[in-house]
């Protein structure tokens, strides 16, 4: 794209100063690097002549210096310009592509109604309207109201009422044959549809210990293959049964290769567009209470590829935690989150992981004796290193909102200021990164003032830059609030800080001491 930009601008110039100085401007039919079109749409001849005589126009006005005459023609020039520009590469492109293609019109009756594309697999509702597959089963998963787009008559959801239009494909087939002269790709014929009972099939096979391991395949291929194929699976409770798998799994202590593959269909369905419903998943884990402590011991679980193992589970961890109500969550013990921890640990996983680990902690924090086992688990110290690596942004702002949560408990604040770059870091991240991490640190410095506020943090905090970055948030543009934090920061230690060079007299007067 940006190629023909530097055509046009080299072409306009050459013009410009052809026309400036009264030149002639002759198209060479010989060129062939210039189609013929293309330079008429560039520079028509009515055009030329009409800055012909707008140029003698400005350079005959005696009351006009020379330089204020070039400036007035070459702005005519460039509001030309700018009129034809989009006339310019509509017509490059249309030349360009008339010289490989000739225009195919398409019969109406091979183009869906709803994507108005050529069908690919051509299906009939119970209404008689005939639509492409993925068309219509997308209008029946995400309409309001599932009614026919041309009838407006119901239809059912569910997708084993579409029938394949064979007639209308092998026409639409032997078109793209007869045109493929012209440019027309040919339309391969389209698999069967997965069916409920095809895969309630392979899922009573995995109750058959000779029969598992191939159904096991067949179902991670059936879900990595398509979208369409993840939503029938999760109807017919390949869910279910994953879950089930993992589970047994542990409880027996029957650990196999067949737990990953397990896991990674069981991702791919739960982060389907349908699959991810609240009640669905909250319905399934009530059904299996070990299903948290299998997920610890699969963080736990030594093996070749042990990482994407932790990715894998670390999302599924995510999702669980997400649909889970807060009674499971408060009985979960300082194993599992030392396992959690772990994972923000280990460098090697995932971006993605990471931040599930963080969410796992921040949903499951709020709870009184959650956030000490965390704080036991060693989920501060590792924090505070997180936040030295800078980290991108929206990792930065999960490290501080959980932060904030451990530094409003006496532990967590004790972990904190143990750590020697603790106050430092935290310093350093206001005003660099976002409001939310703005309003997260100011509130770390606000449980430390209040609670923890010993002489020897005190003086840290001004020695390490905490009270200059406070006053340098009372002056920058941001929101009232975190002027407010801050203030209220600094009005708790004003006669320790009272002396320093970091806060200036009028930032003193703004609040009594």
């Amino acid at each position: 794209m940006y190629k023909y930009i530097y055509i046009y601008i080299y072409i306009y110039i050459y013009i410009y100063i052809n026309i400036k100085h009264n030149t002639v401007i002759k198209f060479h039919p010989h060129k062939k690097h210039i189609h013929q079109k293309v330079w008429n749409v560039l520079w028509p001849t009515h055009i030329s002549n009409k800055l012909i005589i707008i140029r003698d126009f400005i350079f005959s006005r005696a009351d006009l210096s020379y330089q204020r005459k070039q400036n007035l023609f070459f702005f005519y020039f460039l509001f030309l310009l700018q009129i034809y520009q989009i006339k310019v590469n509509i017509s490059y492109f249309l030349c360009c592509v008339s010289d490989t293609m000739t225009e195919i019109e398409v019969p109406q009756f091979f183009v869906c109604p709803i994507s108005l594309l050529m069908m690919k697999d051509p299906v009939t509702t119970v209404t008689g309207i005939t639509y492409d597959r993925e068309s219509i089963e997308h209008w029946l998963l995400k309409a309001k109201h599932c009614t026919c787009p041309i009838t407006k008559q119901p239809l059912p959801r569910n997708s084993e009422f579409l029938t394949p239009n064979h007639t209308l494909r092998r026409l639409i087939q032997a078109w793209c044959s007869a045109n493929e002269a012209n440019g027309v790709d040919q339309i391969p014929t389209p698999k069967s549809p997965l069916s409920n009972a095809n895969v309630e099939k392979l899922v009573k096979d995995l109750e058959v210990p000779s029969r598992f391991q191939n159904a096991m395949e067949k179902l991670h291929k059936l879900a990595v293959e398509s979208e369409r194929n993840r939503r029938c699976m999760a109807s017919a409770g390949v869910a279910e049964a994953m879950v089930h798998v993992i589970a047994k799994s542990f409880t027996q202590d029957k650990t196999t290769p067949c737990v990953e593959e397990a896991l990674r269909i069981l991702r791919l369905l739960w982060s389907s567009a349908n699959a991810v419903d609240n009640n669905y998943m909250k319905r399934l884990l009530g059904q299996n209470f070990d299903f948290l402590n299998s997920l610890t011991r699969v963080l736990q679980l030594q093996t070749k590829n042990k990482v994407k193992v932790i990715n894998e589970a670390m999302a599924i961890l995510k999702l669980t935690i997400e649909a889970e109500d807060s009674t499971p969550l408060g009985n979960l013990g300082v194993e599992f989150f030392r396992m959690v921890v772990n994972v923000m640990k280990n460098r090697e996983v995932s971006l993605q992981a990471m931040k599930s680990a963080l969410f796992v902690l921040i949903e499951t924090c709020p709870l009184g004796r959650n956030r000490r086992k965390i704080v036991e688990a060693g989920a501060v110290e590792e924090l505070v290193e997180l936040a030295l690596e800078n980290p991108e942004k929206n990792l930065t702002e999960l490290v501080f909102i959980l932060l904030a949560h451990l530094c409003s408990c006496a532990d967590g604040r004790d972990q904190f200021l143990q750590h020697a770059a603790g106050i430092a870091v935290v310093s350093k991240r206001i005003l660099r990164v976002s409001p939310t991490t703005d309003d997260r640190a100011l509130h770390i410095f606000s449980s430390i003032s209040k609670f923890s506020a010993s002489n020897e943090v005190v003086q840290e905090m001004l020695r390490v830059g905490a009270v200059s970055k406070l006053c340098m948030v009372l002056q920058a543009d941001c929101a009232s609030y975190l002027k407010e934090k801050a203030r209220g920061v600094l009005r708790l230690h004003s006669k320790t800080w009272n002396d320093s060079p970091c806060i200036q007299v009028y930032l003193l007067t703004r609040f009594q001491r």
